[in-house]
């Protein structure tokens, strides 16, 4: 099968045939071809635009084309402040059921992502991507732009040309993420979750100065293995040091797992042909059922604040929206069903130069619980770790209180036996 390039409008008057358009993320996002939507705003009678984590601010994020509605599953900053002045949507999610999600909330949509350049086969890569647009893979039409400066990755990412209803080319460097530094607070929470990954543990990481820190005090380990939703540099350097081989998994053997890569141009060139790194739709990569499958899965991810039951609001900050739910609530829901999972709930004590206590009685009023009490496994802060699993309210008020910050610790005993949760 056949298909000629198309130009621009050809390609506006392809996507206006669908009441739905789901865009990839990340370095999936094709820009090109959004900024030609954003510049003809004419040329739809009534557009939905769904989407995770948006890399460009765009005027229908912003909500000035009255017939084009945006619909964030993860803000960056652009959907953020669209999304607090009531400009779009956010639609709550897990992250691993966002494929089941946009197939129930979408109808006859069409896919518009990024891709690599054809193979001598007919197949396009979606490169650092496989998230949900994977999915979707000749389940609807994709509407695609071809970028030389995209990876050919290996996975179950690859788009056949007959399965592509318009592909236009155009050439453009990938985001990069800026390198973020490593404080001697990260340092300080790192050193607690390192000591606890053993050798032959599989990893999900995400990105910041806390999970920079934890690679960092890895790279004596032996045989790590990854599955995680994000590859990161980080993920990267380990396998420069020998530290990840995989060889250790139940799934997967050899192979290090994930559903889309953000990073610099190293991380890119790195996943370029590796048939070490396999990219899979994030319905497999995220599903707890599957990451439990690993029996020495640790997870670390990040909380804005944590109350005396467990709870932990990592998508809000003082009550209001800041992101949304990703994949933490899916690492800890598996995590809690593998054989010996841990998971590692991370936050600083304090915030606003130490005038408030992110260990909290109970969640700011507005907060989101992302991670619930009866999931969450340990929380550490720069004074501690404090694993909550297994432990009762009363024991978990206590460990919590301990991991405070000290100038914290007597208010938050003073409210705890108000509560009746301290003696």
């Amino acid at each position: 099968m056949t298909i000629k390039e198309k130009d621009l409008t050809e390609l506006l008057s392809i996507l206006s045939k669908h009441r739905d358009v789901i865009v990839a993320m990340g370095n999936g996002e094709p820009d090109y071809i959004l900024s030609a939507i954003d510049k003809n705003p004419n040329a739809f009678s009534s557009l939905k635009i769904h989407q995770i984590l948006e890399m460009k601010d765009r005027k229908y994020i912003q909500g000035e084309h009255p017939n084009i509605r945006y619909i964030s599953y993860f803000m960056s900053g652009f959907a953020r402040k669209a999304f607090l002045s009531g400009k779009c949507d956010l639609m709550p999610n897990h992250f691993h059921q966002m494929p089941q999600l946009l197939t129930s909330v979408t109808k006859n949509p069409v896919i518009v992502c990024q891709t690599s350049p054809m193979d001598g086969d007919g197949y396009f890569s979606l490169g650092t991507e496989a998230d949900y647009t994977a999915h979707f893979i000749g389940k609807a039409p994709f509407v695609i732009q071809v970028n030389e400066y995209v990876p050919r990755s290996v996975g179950e990412n690859k788009i056949h040309i007959s399965q592509v209803e318009g592909f236009v080319h155009h050439n453009q460097p990938l985001h990069e993420l800026p390198v973020i530094p490593v404080r001697d607070i990260d340092q300080k929470i790192a050193t607690y979750i390192a000591e606890r990954i053993e050798d032959g543990s599989t990893l999900q990481v995400g990105i910041g100065g806390i999970p920079n820190a934890v690679v960092g005090l890895l790279r004596h380990h032996r045989n790590l293995g990854i599955h995680t939703e994000m590859l990161t540099d980080g993920i990267y350097d380990l396998v420069q040091h020998g530290v990840i081989t995989g060889t250790e998994k139940k799934t997967h053997k050899g192979k290090m797992v994930a559903t889309f890569a953000l990073g610099s141009k190293k991380l890119y060139d790195f996943m370029d042909h590796n048939h070490s790194i396999k990219m899979l739709p994030v319905d497999q990569v995220n599903d707890p059922r599957i990451i439990a499958q690993e029996d020495n899965i640790v997870a670390i991810n990040a909380s804005t604040e944590v109350d005396f039951y467990g709870q932990c609001a990592s998508e809000t900050v003082s009550g209001k929206y800041y992101s949304s739910t990703g994949g933490q609530a899916d690492f800890g829901a598996g995590v809690r069903f593998a054989k010996n999972g841990k998971g590692f709930i991370c936050l600083y004590s304090t915030a606003k130069n130490d005038t408030i206590s992110r260990i909290r009685p109970t969640l700011a009023p507005g907060s989101v619980v992302t991670t619930s009490k009866n999931d969450v496994d340990y929380v550490v802060t720069e004074y501690g770790i404090a694993q909550l699993k297994g432990k009762s309210i009363f024991e978990r008020t206590k460990l919590l209180i301990d991991i405070a910050h000290p100038k914290f610790r007597e208010e938050l005993t003073f409210e705890a036996k108000k509560m009746g949760f301290l003696l």
